[in-house]
């Protein structure tokens, strides 16, 4: 059933055959197709300026009141390429095998080898819109590294690299607005997709404005809405990003790709108590310069600045002298909970550990001193240069720590602990990005397609503007050059007017259960049933009664949700109502495919399989399978497996020491 549709050749040849030989659309033709793109961040908002560039009719869609708010905004750290400015051996091979192995081989290698080939044009492409990437006194652009390499390829913009981007897209974007090539519909929500014939020709949308329900017509549907990390209530992720344009496509007979494959985000600031609504990433770019550490002594209640050296335990360092600091989130997060729960942990919680600029600080005051001739400078004049070199860099993160925490970073050690960041599971998509919906496209984060079980830090962006940029404006093409018999049909036809009834009584439903608890309380108890259950260690029994639990949570849900307002107007409760309902069904599904993962890989740690040193140990004989799950039914869904088959990289062990 399922066909992955790769390229037959050499890996490294695949996809310039393939774009050699894909049909193509003329230019009179893409005027009579249109196209609706649902979500605007990086991969949405670069699509809809390449399709409408191209001379596709395009309809965009976004919750928010305007493109630039989608969540793609809040990347900080950086986007990978492969350009090797450094000279330090990376390659287009080399971005293709770190990005394979750091995601525990679960990855499709046509998928990620194109990753690689087109991430050295996106950093041109992005020069070219005037994004400000940060550049070396010679004016060449600089790079720094993130966990997971032993190079420096990430290019970034101080710690707004995602902003930046986000920026440079929307700019792209809008001038196809201006010129009518892309209609923009902001504060508009996708609640159902429609299907004709087996194709998807469309969506239902809501007004959050007026609460009325749209009908939209497309040849093509592409979901850019971003990851379901919100399912575990507290992440790093925007309180807006939801599951819900994928999981409606996902009803519709989209199989949902590796839905367990969640990330943990090793520099995040600790949870500070019940009051909290969502988390604070501190970008993964810091660990490229700090060093995290405990103290050696277990509950030592010191200060930081009162441990000296020889009693602070740099365990990242000792247990991976390899890669040290920047080994993969991963690896990263497990061992910081590891230390914590063995008694380690600092702060008043004793969940965190410390991020420390001390060392970075004098290093880089020493290299301003040699640049400035001041051979006998003294210890204070070395720090102050070398802060004004870190805050240059990492400023706005270093402001943004002492805002939340009212601690100075600059003087003490930051705390972080991991926290939920990014999805690597998603709705499963071919070589072409189509999922198995004909017509119906999912482009980043809300696709599974190119991380494996690991997302490396910096891939993010590089993968949505990729899948915007440089895949899909070819690959929907091959699908379109057959449907330009196709008109365009009525939003009158049955299938639109049953697709509505069905998003309208779901409302009324949501509506008229008149329960006494809030959305919000629902929503916690199920992060909480997550997090506990299917956060950073998962075990059979664990998994079986969270099964059993948010079951039960979704009964009660549905007879005692309270949701104040009215349907027609501005209703932010019943748009959360419609997401969370969305979540609970999604959350049994990844405790569903844990349960049936009964290997560790990557962000996926089942504690029933681990090495001696408590890695993860994957069972490649069982599990060397994409998990693609069908929807049939309430509490019912049907395995299909697409099996991984690496031709150029040979499965081992992860190591990084």
């Amino acid at each position: 059933m399922l066909n992955a549709k790769i390229p037959a050749g050499p890996l490294e040849q695949k996809w310039t055959d393939y774009k050699g030989h894909c049909k193509l659309v003329n230019p009179a033709n893409k005027r009579k197709l249109e196209v609706i793109i649902v979500g605007t961040g990086l991969a949405g908002a670069s699509a809809a300026a390449s399709l409408g560039e191209l001379g596709y009719k395009v309809k965009a869609f976004c919750f928010q009141d305007s493109p630039r708010r989608a969540h793609s905004i809040a990347a900080q750290g950086g986007i990978n390429a492969a350009k090797n400015y450094q000279n330090d051996g990376d390659s287009v091979f080399r971005l293709f095998y770190d990005t394979i192995k750091g995601g525990d081989y679960r990855a499709r290698e046509a998928n990620v080898h194109r990753l690689a080939e087109v991430s050295a044009n996106i950093i041109d492409q992005c020069v070219a819109q005037g994004v400000p990437f940060a550049r070396e006194y010679g004016g060449l652009l600089s790079n720094r590294s993130f966990g997971g390499t032993q190079v420096q390829r990430t290019f970034y913009a101080a710690g707004q690299t995602g902003q930046q981007l986000l920026i440079g897209a929307y700019q792209a974007l809008e001038r196809q607005v201006a010129l009518g090539n892309v209609k923009m519909y902001s504060r508009h929500e996708m609640l159902e997709i429609v299907k004709i014939d087996g194709k998807a020709r469309g969506i239902i949308a809501r007004d959050l404005v007026s609460g009325e329900l749209e009908r939209h017509f497309g040849h093509a549907v592409l979901l850019c809405s971003g990851g379901y990390g919100n399912v575990f209530y507290l992440s790093t992720n925007a309180m807006g990003s939801n599951v819900t344009a994928a999981w409606k496509a996902h009803k519709q007979g989209a199989l949902f790709g590796n839905p367990c494959f969640t990330q943990i985000h090793p520099t995040c600031i600790p949870v500070s108590g019940d009051h909290q609504s969502k988390l604070t990433l501190m970008s993964e770019s810091l660990r490229n310069d700090g060093r995290i550490w405990v103290p050696k002594k277990q509950n030592d209640t010191r200060k930081a600045t009162d441990i000296p050296e020889e009693e602070r335990d740099y365990y990242l360092e000792r247990r991976y002298p390899a890669f040290g600091n920047l080994v993969p989130r991963d690896v990263a997060s497990r061992a910081a909970k590891e230390r914590c729960d063995a008694g380690y942990g600092v702060g008043s919680s004793k969940q965190a550990v410390y991020l420390d600029y001390a060392s970075a600080i004098e290093r880089y005051g020493r290299t301003e001193a040699n640049k400035q001739g001041k051979n006998n400078a003294s210890l204070e004049e070395i720090i102050a240069m070398g802060k004004e070199v870190v805050k240059e860099k990492y400023g706005n993160l270093f402001d943004m720590y002492e805002k939340i925490t009212g601690e100075n970073p600059y003087e003490v050690p930051m705390r972080i602990y991991p926290a939920v960041h990014y999805t690597m599971g998603g709705l499963w998509v071919d070589y072409e990005l189509q999922t198995t919906v004909p017509g119906l496209y999912a482009l980043g984060e809300a696709n599974f397609s190119d991380h494996g079980a690991n997302r490396l830090g910096a891939s993010a962006l590089m993968q949505g503007l990729a899948d915007g940029y440089f895949v899909i404006p070819y690959t929907i093409g091959n699908y379109l050059a057959d449907e330009i018999y196709s008109k365009a049909i009525a939003t009158d036809h049955p299938a639109f007017a049953e697709a509505e009834k069905a998003v309208s009584d779901r409302i009324h439903q949501l509506m008229n259960i008149k329960g006494k608890q809030s959305v919000e309380s629902f929503h916690k108890r199920l992060g909480k049933i997550m997090w506990d259950k299917c956060g950073m260690a998962r075990n059979e029994e664990g998994l079986k009664q969270a099964i059993a639990e948010i079951q039960a949570l979704k009964k009660e849900f549905w007879s005692d949700v309270r949701i104040p307002g009215e349907i027609n107007g501005m209703n932010p409760e019943l748009d959360k109502a419609n997401r969370v309902a969305d979540f609970i069904e999604l959350g049994e599904l990844m405790c569903l495919d844990a349960l049936n993962r009964k290997e560790s890989c990557g962000g996926h740690f089942r504690e029933e399989s681990q090495t001696e040193e408590g890695e993860a140990l994957r069972d490649d004989a069982n599990y060397m399978y994409v998990a693609a799950w069908e929807h049939k039914g309430e509490h019912q869904w049907e395995l299909h497996k697409e099996a991984l088959n690496y031709d150029v990289i040979k499965p081992s062990q992860r190591n990084y020491k």
